[in-house]
C-alpha cells in the first residue's frame, strides 16, 4: 500500500473525488434513461438522476470522514 503522505498519492484521491459526483449522477441518468426506455416511462431517468447524486455525496462525504478521521 502506498504511503498516504506522498503527493502522487493524495492528487490521485482528490481527482478521483472531483470525478466521482458527476460519474455518479451520469450513471443514474443513463441507467434511468434505460429503464424508461424499457418500461416505455418518462419519470425513472429523474428519479435514478437523484439517486445517483445521493450516492455519489454520500460517497463523497464518507471519504471526507475518512480523510479527517486519519489526520
Amino acid at each position: 500500500m502506498p504511503e498516504p503522505n506522498k503527493p502522487a498519492v493524495s492528487y490521485a484521491q482528490y481527482t478521483g473525488l472531483a470525478l466521482l459526483l458527476p460519474v455518479a449522477t451520469f450513471v443514474g441518468y443513463v441507467i434511468g434513461g434505460l429503464l424508461d426506455r424499457a418500461f416505455h416511462t418518462h419519470f425513472l431517468y429523474i428519479v435514478f438522476l437523484i439517486l445517483g447524486s445521493v450516492g455519489g455525496f454520500v460517497e463523497l462525504i464518507r471519504q471526507v470522514m475518512r480523510d479527517t478521521r486519519n489526520e
